[in-house]
Formats: structure tokens, sequence, C-alpha cells
């Protein structure tokens, strides 16, 4: 060995089957991890930091799930970051994703135990993944016209989302929320304009959507408490220097009367500064630094609301909703645009005081409030609720729809087969196992259900034999079902993304056949 020691001491390499086998098996524990979370009857994970204070996640989001592992495996890592991408692409299906994955190198396993060359089993996902979408693309519906029935599409979709997550028990209310919530947007992607606020208390049928824009702020002393046709300047300056404020500075004087001279000075700078503001013709100013009480009373004086410490987000939102831009100096008033709404008032949700801008500018923002029990419902709600307006909004540009509950999976295994039988030579085997990692989905939904998954399988695969048939596995009732009646839908754009993503993972662990783990750097004892 010593001989032909190629890397340092401690640097490892594994080759051929034995990188194959810890990558196989990596991503199979990702992917068994998840699984169990698929699905309307799928179980949460508590995730549990080590960390300063032991916070608590409760989840069923694979992404979320996924994100919070340390992993040291390679290929699982392939998973974890194609579950993110999922995430960031279209919001759901980052589950599926990794099952999918997970079940197409399961079956390349058995595979290249028979001694088929990886790169044959590529080239036959390949095929089937093509074939596969194609079969979608054939099957799906498009009711952009029919703005009703648009509609209609858009909130099934929500409530399949919202199914297998922890509002499935409101999905009616809350799909209702998040459908109203995109629609506002017209059509843009940019969910920054819905703000989501949440307030522990109440329970989660309390939650609800407004309109306009809230700020978790409470209004100033002596302040008016509201204000009709607002005229809003949102700013991020420093309304706290009626003290000296330079460090270090050190100012020698030769009697008491010399300090009231130079806080004296000091307040005239900030009353410039308070009435070059009101100069701007204004009735609110929101800023996001403190502002001392000297200034409120100006303000308060001349009758503008000032609301100190917003957040950034706040700030960069409120600015965007209200049409208004961030200032930060105030000597020339006509070239800083001012936001404008209708109404500004203080309202109180649960035990707190918000303030509420109306009839904003900018008619796609809303703002939704959600209750709940605890602050860990609220954080998987909040999830929830993201994925769905995700989804949403992108099925509003890309308004292709397919039912759900594994019908997609199981017509893309059905025109799989039919290419693996006219396919010739060894690449035929790996198309086939593309069809058997397709239903294995479907699987999974049943067996999280705990339904004898091989029956309904079975079954299903017999319905789809028949022309036009629109069959899914009914969880609730635990027999199959018509996806059509029981308006279960599903956006085409996650299934696609669900697809090729999970395609393209498999791609990249089946071409590793050699793992090598570097060497840590030593640290030297500084003892």
């Amino acid at each position: 060995m010593a001989v032909d020691k190629l890397f340092k001491d401690e640097a490892t390499e594994e080759k051929g089957e034995r990188a194959r086998m810890a990558s196989f098996i990596g991503a199979m524990a990702i992917a068994d991890l998840v699984k169990t979370t698929l699905g309307p009857k799928g179980m949460d994970k508590i995730l549990q930091s080590t960390g300063r204070g032991h916070s608590v996640t409760v989840t069923n989001d694979g992404a979320t799930i996924l994100k919070s592992l340390h992993i040291d495996n390679p290929a699982a890592k392939v998973l974890v970051d194609i579950s993110k991408v999922q995430d960031d692409e279209v919001g759901d299906g980052t589950t599926s994703v990794v099952v999918l994955a997970g079940e197409l190198l399961r079956e390349a396993e058995k595979l290249v135990n028979s001694k088929i060359h990886p790169m044959t089993i590529i080239s036959g996902y390949r095929m089937a993944a093509e074939a596969a979408r194609n079969a979608l693309l054939e099957k799906v519906v498009d009711n952009k016209q029919d703005a009703e029935k648009f509609k209609a599409d858009l909130l099934k979709i929500a409530m399949t989302t919202l199914s297998s997550k922890i509002l499935s028990q409101d999905k009616e209310h809350f799909a209702k929320l998040a459908v109203d919530a995109v629609m506002r947007l017209k059509g843009s992607t940019n969910l920054e304009s819905i703000q989501i606020i949440k307030k522990p208390g109440g329970s989660l049928k309390d939650s609800f959507l407004d309109e306009g824009f809230i700020l978790d702020k409470k209004i100033g002393v002596g302040q008016p408490k509201r204000i009709e046709n607002a005229k809003i300047l949102v700013a991020n300056t420093a309304m706290d220097t009626d003290k000296v404020k330079i460090y270090g500075a050190r100012v020698r004087v030769d009697s008491m009367a010399k300090v009231a001279e130079i806080e004296g000075a000091e307040k005239e700078k900030m009353r410039e500064k308070v009435q070059k503001i009101i100069n701007h013709g204004i009735n609110c100013f929101v800023n996001r630094q403190l502002i001392y009480n000297f200034p409120e009373e100006l303000f308060a004086d001349s009758g503008v609301l000032a609301i100190e410490h917003a957040d950034f987000d706040g700030i960069e939102r409120l600015a965007l909703v209200t049409g208004g831009e961030i200032a930060s100096t105030f000597d020339n008033p006509e070239s800083v645009k001012l936001g404008h709404c209708k109404l500004i008032e203080e309202i109180m949700i649960g035990e707190d005081k918000l303030i509420h801008f109306s009839g904003v500018e900018m008619g796609q923002a809303c703002t939704i409030v959600l209750r709940g029990a605890s602050p860990h419902m609220l954080d998987e709600a909040e999830r929830s609720l993201h994925d769905a307006l995700c989804v949403l909004s992108q099925t509003v540009n890309d308004s292709r729809v397919l039912l759900g509950g594994g019908w997609p999976e199981m017509v893309m295994a059905k025109a799989v087969d039919e290419l693996a039988r006219r396919t010739p030579g060894k690449r035929s085997h790996a198309i086939e196992a593309f069809s058997r990692a397709l239903a294995a989905i479907p699987t999974t939904i049943a067996d999280n259900a705990g339904l004898d998954s091989a029956e309904l399988i079975a079954q299903l695969r017999a319905e789809h034999q028949k022309e036009e048939s629109s069959t899914g596995i009914d969880v609730i009732s635990g027999l199959v079902g018509n996806m059509a009646e029981l308006g279960i839908s599903e956006s085409f754009k996650v299934k696609q993304a669900v697809l090729l993503s999970a395609t393209e993972a498999a791609e990249m662990v089946l071409r590793v056949d050699e793992i090598i783990t570097c060497a840590p750097r030593q640290r030297e004892d500084r003892m």
C-alpha cells in the first residue's frame, strides 16, 4: 500500500461498487425519511435544534425538513438540493420530488446489480421522462379563458395542496384566502406584496384576509388615531439627535449656561429637520429608526402621525404598497415620492394593537392574518399557506391543470410502460423501472393512509387501461375514486418540475463511480 498511496493521511476514497452503494443507500435513506409526510394522511416531523434555545419545529414540508438536516452523505445532499430548488421554483411538491428520485435510484440499484451499465439506465430514464411528460401534456386541462372555471380550478388546487398540511381541517377557508390573495396579484408571481402576520390566540378558523397593509406597530402617544387620505413619507433616518452624538468628543465649557446653549442648538437642529419633513405636506411619517420624544412632540403638534422603528421588511413593503420611496434626506421635497392611502387607523387583533393602512395605491397588496393556538402551529400554517400561494401564483401564469391523487403518476406510468414494450435492447429494462418508480408515489400515498397499497395500485392500473379514466386514490374512503368528481387537482407546472428534477437528480447520483473524501486540515495545538 505504501507505494501507491496517492492521497494524504486520513483522506479516503471509495471506488466503483462501494461508492455506488454508498450513494444509493444515502439517497434512499433520505427518501424514506420524508416518505411518511407524503399525501393527505402524511405525518409530521418534529425537528429539534441542538443549538441555543433548542427551538422546535413541527412540519411536514419536505424542503423544511431536509433543510434542517446536516448530512454527510454526498448523494443525499443532491436530494436535499433538489427539494430546495423545487421549493424556490414552484413551492410545492418538495416531498414528491425526493420520493420519486429515491425510487428511481432504488430501481437503478437493482438494474446495476444485474449488470446493466449506468449510462444505459440513464438514457432509458431520459426517454422515459420525455414520454411521461408528453403523456401529461396530452391530458392537461386549461380553463384560462373561462374566469369562473379557472377560479374553481384554483380553489381545487389550493385545497389539494393544503390537504396534506396542518391546515387540512379548514382547507376550504384557507383555500379561499389563498385564491383571493393571489387573484389580487393579477398575474405577478411576486409574493412580497402578500404579507403574512402571525398572531397567537384564537383558532386557525379566525384567520382572515385584509386588503391593504397592516404594520405591526402601535401608534405613538398623543397622535391622531385615524387619518383619512393619508400622505405617507417612508424614511430611514436618525431622529434622535437632540443629544451630542459625536463619540469621544470633549466639550469644555466654563459654565452650565453654555451646556444649555449647546443643547439648545441641538434642539434647533432637530426642529429644522422635523420642519423639513413636515414641509413635504405629509400627515404620516414612518421611520425605520428611533424617534425621540422631542421630535415626536413636534410631529404630534402638527398633526402628523409618526411611527418609529418599523422593521425593515415592513418598511420596504409599505413603500412598495403605498407607491412611495424610502427617503433619507429631506432637502428637496419635490423629488421625493410620497406614498398614499385612503385611511390609516388602529385596529386590535387579539391583544395587540396594529396600524392598518387601507385603500392603498397598489391594488394587489393584501395582508393575511393568521391566528392559532401556538407559535409552532402558526409557523407551520404559514409554511403551508406559503406553499399554496406559490403554487397558485405559478398556476395563474401557467394555467394548465391536472387531476391529483396519484392520477398523473399512473398516466405517466402507463405511457412509459408502452414505450418500454416498443424499445429494443437493454434500455427497455430501465424504462420499465422508471414506470415502477412512478407508481411508488400513489403507493406511498396509500401506505401512509394505512391502506392496502398493492391492492389499490393494481386496481388503479386496471382502471387506467380504459380510455380517458380519471381514477386516483381516494384516501378518505380508502378506495379508488374519481378525481374529477372529488375535485382533487394539481398544477401541471408542479408535476412537471417534480418529474424533471427527480430524473436529473437520479441521473447525477447514478453517474458517480468514486467518492473521495479529503482530509481535514490539522489544527495546531495552541496550548
